[in-house]
C-alpha cells in the first residue's frame, strides 16, 4: 500500500500517524483505534492496560542511568472531531482519513485530518519504539472521548500510575508551552413538539458557507454560528413562515458552519425578498472572519405537517437569546474567560434539541452564573434544560519544576525564550491532576490549524520540531 507520508521525518512518527488514520476514531467509535494500541503495544511486548473505558496505558522502564529520574507520563486522545464539507461522501464509521501533503502541511481531503491529537499518539508511539533515546520511566496513557466531555480521562483510574510529571500532547502552536486552561459543562434544551393539523409545500432555508473552527480556541476570532444566524433569520420570516424542522452543527466543540430549517411558506416572494437582504446584511457583518456566508431557499418537493405557531415563536426565543460567543475577557491578559457554543441544533422523534458547549476559567461563572441562566430561560419558556458533563479546569501553577525544565530546553535549542500560556480550551490536565497526588503538569504541541474544521492542517516541520524537543525534554528529566 502506497504510505502518502513515507519519507518525511521522523519517518516513526509520520508512519504511526498515518497508520491511525486509516481507522475510524471519532468521539464514542474508539473500540477499533484502542484494540490497534492494545493490540501493538503486546506485540512489541509492552506492558499495556485497557481499561473499561477504552483508554489505553502502555508503560516503558527508566533507560540506564535514568532509573531514579520522576516517572513521566506522556498522554494525548485518541479521538478526533469529525467533520466534512457538505456534499462529501465520506462515512467516519468505516473510512480512512485520506491524507494529503501540501508544501509544509499535511490536510485530510474534505475532511477534518484528526492531528488533533492523532500527532500526541504518534508521538508517544515513536519514543516507545524507539531505542536509542534517553529518557525516565515511562507512562503513556491515551484516552478516549475527549472531545466530546473528557469521558474517558475522567474514568481513568490514578492509583495505575506513579507519574510525577504530565507532558500532554495536545496543545498548537509550536512555543508556546500551556499550563492552564477552562473547564466546561454541557447544557441541553429538549423541546417536545406540537403540530398543527393541516400539511402544506416544504421549503428549506439553509445557511453556509461559514469556516467554523474549534469552539475554544477560535472563539475570539468571531467567526459566525450558523445556528445562531438561523434563528435570526427565521424570526425576520416568522410572518411568513412555518417550523417543521431544524438542524445546526455537527459537534458541540466546533462553531457549526451550516443550519437549515423546514418550513412552509405563506409568501415566497417576499421570504426571497427577505433571505436576499439577509444575504447583503451577513455578507457585511461577516465580511472578514466569513466572506462566502450565504443564506438559501430551496423547495423540497414534498408535503409537511408544521408545529405549532406559538412553540415556533418560542423555539426562537430560546435560538436567539442563549449566550454566544465570547461572555468574558481578562482585563490583564489576552485570554478568554467564558463562552458558550450552541453547537448542534438537531430535531429526533419529536423533539428538538439545542445542545451547548459552556466554558470558564472560573468556575463560578459555570456553576452560579451561566448554567443558572439557561435554567431560567428554559423554565421561562417550560423548556426541559439538562446542566451536566461539568469537567475542572487547570489552575495555572506558581511554581512547576517541569516548566522550569521546558522553558530551559527550548531556549538552550532555539536561542529564544518560549511563551507560558493558559487557553480557553478544555484538556485533561485538570481532571488527571486531580487523580495523581503532586502531578506537575504542561501542554506542548506543533503547529496545528483550523481544527475541528475540514481546513484542519499540520506544519510537518513543526511536527519535528515538536518531537525533538520533547525528547530532549525527557533527556533532561533526571
Amino acid at each position: 500500500m502506497d504510505r502518502v507520508l513515507n519519507g518525511l521525518r521522523p519517518e516513526k512518527v509520520f508512519y504511526y500517524f498515518e497508520e491511525i488514520s486509516r481507522i475510524p476514531r471519532g468521539s464514542g467509535n474508539e473500540k477499533q483505534i484502542s484494540d490497534y494500541l492494545y493490540n501493538l503495544a503486546k506485540g512489541k511486548g509492552w506492558e499495556v492496560i485497557q481499561d473499561d473505558a477504552l483508554n489505553v496505558i502502555i508503560k516503558k522502564p527508566a533507560t540506564k542511568g535514568y532509573e531514579n529520574a520522576p516517572v513521566v507520563m506522556l498522554q494525548g486522545h485518541m479521538d478526533m472531531v469529525c467533520e466534512k464539507n457538505e456534499g462529501i461522501e465520506h462515512d467516519f464509521e468505516k473510512d480512512p482519513i485520506k491524507l494529503r501533503v501540501i508544501d509544509d502541511y499535511i490536510y485530510a481531503t474534505e475532511t477534518t485530518l484528526g492531528a488533533d491529537n492523532g500527532i500526541a499518539v504518534a508521538y508517544a508511539l515513536a519514543i516507545l519504539d524507539s531505542d536509542d533515546l534517553s529518557h525516565p520511566a515511562l507512562e503513556v496513557l491515551i484516552t478516549t472521548d475527549e472531545e466530546m466531555g473528557m469521558t474517558g480521562a475522567e474514568k481513568v483510574d490514578g492509583s495505575l500510575f506513579k507519574s510525577k510529571y504530565l507532558l500532554n500532547l495536545d496543545s498548537e502552536e509550536e512555543g508556546i508551552f500551556t499550563s492552564g486552561c477552562a473547564g466546561g459543562c454541557k447544557v441541553v434544551f429538549k423541546i417536545p413538539l406540537e403540530y398543527q393539523d393541516t400539511e402544506k409545500d416544504g421549503y428549506k432555508i439553509i445557511v453556509k458557507g461559514l469556516q467554523g473552527g474549534h469552539s475554544g480556541v477560535d472563539v475570539k476570532k468571531e467567526r459566525g454560528n450558523a445556528n445562531k444566524i438561523l434563528g435570526r433569520v427565521l424570526y425576520d420570516l416568522i410572518d411568513e413562515t412555518d417550523l417543521v424542522t431544524i438542524e445546526g452543527g455537527s459537534k458541540t466543540n466546533a462553531i457549526p458552519r451550516e443550519a437549515s430549517a423546514v418550513v412552509t411558506l405563506e409568501n415566497k416572494e417576499e421570504v426571497q425578498k427577505k433571505i436576499a437582504n439577509w444575504n447583503n446584511i451577513l455578507q457585511n457583518e461577516f465580511s472578514f472572519t466569513d466572506p462566502s456566508v450565504n443564506v438559501v431557499l430551496e423547495n423540497i418537493n414534498a408535503k409537511v405537517k408544521p408545529i405549532e405557531k406559538e412553540l415556533y415563536k418560542k423555539i426562537l426565543v430560546a435560538i436567539n437569546n442563549i449566550p454566544s460567543g465570547i461572555l468574558s475577557s481578562s482585563t490583564v491578559i489576552d485570554l478568554t474567560i467564558s463562552s458558550n457554543n450552541l453547537g448542534v441544533i438537531q430535531t429526533e422523534n419529536n423533539t428538538i434539541y439545542l445542545h451547548n458547549n459552556s466554558r470558564s476559567s472560573v468556575e463560578s461563572l459555570l456553576t452560579h452564573g451561566l448554567a443558572p441562566a439557561m435554567k431560567q430561560l428554559g423554565d421561562a419558556l417550560g423548556f426541559e434544560c439538562e446542566i451536566g458533563g461539568f469537567y475542572p479546569g487547570w489552575e495555572y501553577a506558581k511554581h512547576s519544576p517541569l516548566r522550569d525544565i521546558c522553558l530551559a530546553t527550548y531556549k538552550e535549542i532555539y536561542n529564544e525564550e518560549a511563551k507560558v500560556e493558559a487557553i480557553h480550551a478544555g484538556l485533561e490536565c485538570g481532571l488527571l491532576m486531580g487523580k495523581i497526588e503532586g502531578l506537575d503538569a504542561i501542554s506542548l504541541g506543533p503547529n496545528t490549524y483550523d481544527v475541528h474544521s475540514p481546513n484542519e492542517h499540520v506544519s510537518i516541520k513543526s511536527i519535528e520540531n515538536s518531537y525533538n524537543l520533547i525528547c530532549e525534554i525527557l533527556k533532561r528529566i533526571k
